[in-house]
């Protein structure tokens, strides 16, 4: 599937709230603690208009299929940037879509000088999981900088070449 990936605009907000939050619906992921619930969820382009941070849009023939952008976590080490806000529509999950943007994430990373990038992720997302190992994260014993995502228990790390 084809895809065009641009930055977030404002317009991106409404469609880009529904994504994420049916993502936690479609995979039984719970509601409190995570982005889910999180006020910045619904309006996703003043958050990431903050230096050091982009949120990347994949749109296709379709409409947007999902998103994936950098934001640097109140708590990390001034090398290291979050990996956030990675979800796709569920017509267009495990067509290579979600690589393309993480792709991006980590080309973004380096532009901005970060070396490290780091993601907070849930059981209940495991094949999500399973692209960021095939991708070089590491999983670690507990989590870096404060998120505010108390619910997620699965933390990784990458460092970039």
């Amino acid at each position: 599937m084809e895809a065009v990936v641009r930055q977030v605009r404002k317009d991106d907000n409404q469609i880009l709230a529904k994504i994420i939050r049916s993502a936690f619906d479609d995979f039984n992921a719970p509601h409190e603690g995570t982005v889910y619930t999180d006020p910045t969820t619904d309006d996703l382009f003043t958050l990431f208009r903050l230096p050091g941070s982009v949120l990347w849009v994949a749109e296709t023939e379709n409409g947007i299929a999902g998103c994936c952008g950098l934001y640097h976590t109140k708590g990390l080490d001034e090398n290291c940037v979050e990996l956030v806000k990675f979800y796709l529509s569920k017509d267009t999950r495990g067509k290579g879509i979600g690589r393309e943007l993480m792709e991006r994430c980590f080309q973004s990373a380096r532009d901005f000088g970060y070396n490290k990038v780091y993601l907070e992720s849930l059981p209940q997302f495991s094949r999500a999981v399973s692209m960021y190992e095939k991708l070089g994260f590491r999983t670690l014993d507990n989590p870096l900088g404060d998120s505010g995502h108390g619910t997620c228990h699965i933390w990784m790390l990458k460092e970039l070449d």
